[in-house]
């Protein structure tokens, strides 16, 4: 062989090494994100799902790669988003929110499923007990159906003359809205409220959700927990300052948006012990041996700014036990 055809051969074998190399490599797993809601109003909770993967040993873009998918409130998205997931067989699935976890489980057998949701587990038929969920699913539930009257208490704490008050509820997601109407309307009638059902099943229903609270003269309102309403909770909240209503929901947010009160299951927490379970499916533990665990933190946000706007003195000792009041 002469020796330029040897110095060319041995040329080729170097370029080619390096691919060669990382054709060897496996690929790096793939966490496909479903969410009923939008990217921007669970910023917050996003960050702690991954802060979790984090401490799980996962890195988003390093070590494990993350199909987004992002419902924007439309539950009717949820099933063709799910089934795309699993055509594209990611390695496990992580469906936040409680209509992403349904539809998730109605997509796959097989696939590894760790869910948040804000209801019961076990009545959604999720799974066959906390401790031994069985099957492909595990996850992370809250305590916003336990924490729905308070809502209504920590309103009327504020608001005691307060007669008429709206419940803005989504009746497009029935497994949250069913079972927080019940414990509102039970609150309601022991703290002596006439309770309107308003419903809203897009952000394009708000402003008439607040025009019909003026007809009613509602002293305030009080909105169920949901993915439409997390995902556009500062919309809700600069709707309430625009039409002077008082109003109470969960998450930081709301409050720091305007919104007078916000008190429920802190979602951070409930999303950070998602994304920690979402790690150890990864690292090879089975969900069915993964007891549900339940987010117990709640949180309590007063904003001062917005009661003094509306005349509203807000009880010392209530905004003394808040974990932050805006001022």
């Amino acid at each position: 062989m002469g020796r330029r055809k040897f110095i060319a051969l041995i040329g080729s074998a170097v370029v080619a090494w390096p691919f060669a190399a990382r054709a060897q490599q496996p690929a790096i797993p793939v966490i496909g994100f479903i969410n009923a809601s939008s990217r921007q109003g669970f910023a917050r909770p996003l960050s702690a799902f991954l802060k979790g993967l984090d401490e799980s040993g996962y890195v988003e873009g390093h070590n494990v790669a993350i199909e987004y998918r992002w419902a924007e409130g439309r539950m009717d998205r949820l099933p063709a988003m799910a089934a795309d997931l699993v055509h594209r067989q990611v390695t496990v699935i992580a469906a936040s929110t409680t209509e992403a976890a349904l539809a998730v489980k109605a997509a796959t057998t097989t696939i590894p499923i760790v869910f948040e949701t804000a209801a019961d587990p076990i009545l959604l038929g999720l799974v066959a007990s906390l401790s031994r969920p069985g099957g492909n699913i595990t996850g992370v539930t809250q305590m916003n159906v336990e924490t729905a009257a308070k809502r209504l208490e920590l309103l009327h704490e504020v608001l005691p003359t307060a007669r008429i008050v709206g419940l803005l509820v989504n009746p497009t997601d029935p497994a949250l809205a069913g079972s927080q109407t019940k414990e509102f309307l039970s609150a309601a009638q022991t703290l002596g409220v006439e309770l309107h059902v308003l419903n809203a099943s897009t952000d394009g229903d708000f402003d008439a959700v607040f025009e019909n609270l003026a007809k009613l003269r509602a002293g305030g309102l009080v909105i169920s927990t949901g993915p439409l309403f997390t995902g556009h909770s500062e919309q809700l909240a600069a709707l309430a300052t625009r039409y002077a209503v008082p109003a109470v929901y969960k998450g930081r947010e709301f409050a720091a948006a305007g919104g007078l009160l916000s008190y429920g299951s802190d979602l951070a927490d409930s999303y950070h012990l998602a994304g920690n379970y979402t790690g150890r499916v990864l690292k090879g533990e089975k969900p069915a041996e993964l007891p549900v665990q339940q987010a117990t933190k709640v949180e309590l946000y007063v904003n001062l700014k917005t009661a003094k706007a509306f005349g509203i003195t807000v009880p010392l000792p209530l905004s003394g036990r808040a974990d932050e009041v805006f001022e």
